[in-house]
């Protein structure tokens, strides 16, 4: 379980003026949420918070029984490489390696063997559909499936938490549809937690939640956005 106490963040350039604060969340495995809000309200602020790789002001977050606010930066940068995976907008696949290399990755880090790795990274790009590419280069791949090379690459270790910024926002609608299907299909399918920030009401749905980011927390989102439907 993912849960987020009064979190605060305050702007870098003044102590007293909060981007954030008294932000509360709980996520149970296999429970995804989609966080919307202004631009510089704080959306890939508070993903990168949840990631220990920005400071938080005040307030607690865990994930299982470990207190992540409480972490070293060592003992962090552990924790990511073994329970968070990362979706992102702009793909960030790696050029010079192939896809299973690239889908790899993940469990190099964790020592996992050569033999092992490869055989987990082509067993999830069958999963996402992309078998048949394990060896080819991430150039000569659409949008679409660069992305869920991504996705394959953000679960191939089995990470208890999801974070995904704008994970469509390089796609077209129905690229985009099929890559949020898969997504939130393979998060729910593995008991993993899912946050997904976006400005899109259409990508938003997919999720189990719908939640709205402002400088008084995460409320409820219910209005409906014309010009994000």
């Amino acid at each position: 379980m993912l849960s987020i106490d009064n979190l605060t963040k305050r702007f870098a350039s003044s102590a007293d003026r909060p981007l954030f604060e008294n932000l509360s969340l709980t996520l149970a495995p296999g429970e995804s949420v989609a966080i919307m809000g202004e631009s510089g309200v704080g959306k890939s602020t508070l993903l990168n918070c949840i990631a220990g790789l920005e400071p938080v002001d005040a307030g607690r977050i865990r994930l299982g029984e470990t207190e992540l606010t409480a972490l070293d930066e060592d003992a962090f940068a552990g924790l990511r490489r073994r329970a968070l995976g990362f979706v992102f907008q702009a793909f960030h696949i790696l050029p010079h390696l192939t896809l299973a290399q690239n889908v790899a990755l993940p469990l190099w880090l964790l020592d996992v063997g050569d033999a092992e790795a490869d055989r987990q990274a082509r067993a999830m790009l069958a999963r996402v559909g992309l078998e048949a590419r394990a060896e080819d280069w991430p150039r000569h791949l659409s949008g679409g499936e660069l992305q869920r090379v991504a996705i394959a690459r953000a679960l191939v270790h089995g990470p208890a938490l999801v974070l995904c910024d704008e994970p469509t926002g390089n796609l077209d609608p129905e690229r985009a549809a099929g890559v949020l299907a898969l997504l939130f299909g393979s998060l729910r399918a593995a008991g993993a937690i899912g946050i997904l920030v976006t400005h899109s009401r259409v990508a938003a749905g997919y999720a189990d939640r719908i939640l709205r980011l402002t400088a008084a927390g995460l409320v409820a989102d219910s209005e409906p956005d014309p010009q994000n439907s």
